[in-house]
């Protein structure tokens, strides 16, 4: 079964369904912004790994992370990309695939203001997805990134910014008894979205 759907459709069905997962009780679901990311190396090799989500809307879905990160670096330079959303006592889950932008310099400027200050303070520290030559290198860092920033708001660093994930096709699973579980997809198309069902 096909169709076609409102452009604005996923998102708002996206969004019922988040407010869904962040209504379940914390001890069941503690971090309902929680997604597997799945980026692309150079080679080929897939790479996944568990991103808080920090907003969604018509343009796309948004976190935010060090650039000079694997995922930064995998990301930057092959923007194909792909989401799963898993709450699992709601029985649903959400599939998302699509190309990464980088969101503009006054979205990060914003969000990271929003951040406490110990997070802001890592973000210039931390040599994300580097290895640690020795231990205590990374408080050392820390230490010296405190006393330059003393007494004094701390502005993002140049490394650090946001991804928006720009969905082409999103699919939305709800489990069902017997393993007949219902899927929806959306595929955007020139005119907003088609939709259609698929076999469990």
């Amino acid at each position: 079964m096909s169709g076609i759907a409102p452009h604005e459709e996923p998102f708002a069905r996206f969004a019922e369904l988040l407010a869904d997962a962040k209504a379940v009780d914390r001890s069941k679901l503690p971090e309902p912004t929680a997604f597997s990311l799945g980026t692309v190396g150079a080679n080929g090799q897939p790479a996944v790994r568990i991103v808080l989500l920090k907003s969604v809307d018509e343009r796309g879905f948004v976190f935010y992370t060090n650039h000079e990160s694997r995922k930064g670096r995998e990301l930057l330079a092959h923007a194909q990309a792909a989401m799963c959303f898993h709450w699992q006592p709601m029985e649903r889950q959400v599939r998302v695939e699509g190309l990464a932008t980088i969101v503009s310099a006054e979205e990060a400027d914003a969000y990271f203001a929003s951040r406490e200050r110990g997070s802001q303070i890592g973000a210039w520290a931390s040599q994300q997805s580097a290895e640690i030559a020795q231990e205590g290198d990374f408080e050392a860092r820390q230490f010296v990134i405190e006393r330059r920033f003393e007494g004094m708001l701390v502005p993002r660093p140049p490394h650090w910014s946001g991804f928006r994930i720009v969905p082409h096709r999103i699919e939305f699973w709800r489990g069902m008894p017997s393993r007949l579980h219902e899927r929806t997809v959306y595929i955007r198309v020139e005119n907003g979205w088609r939709t259609s069902t698929l076999y469990p």
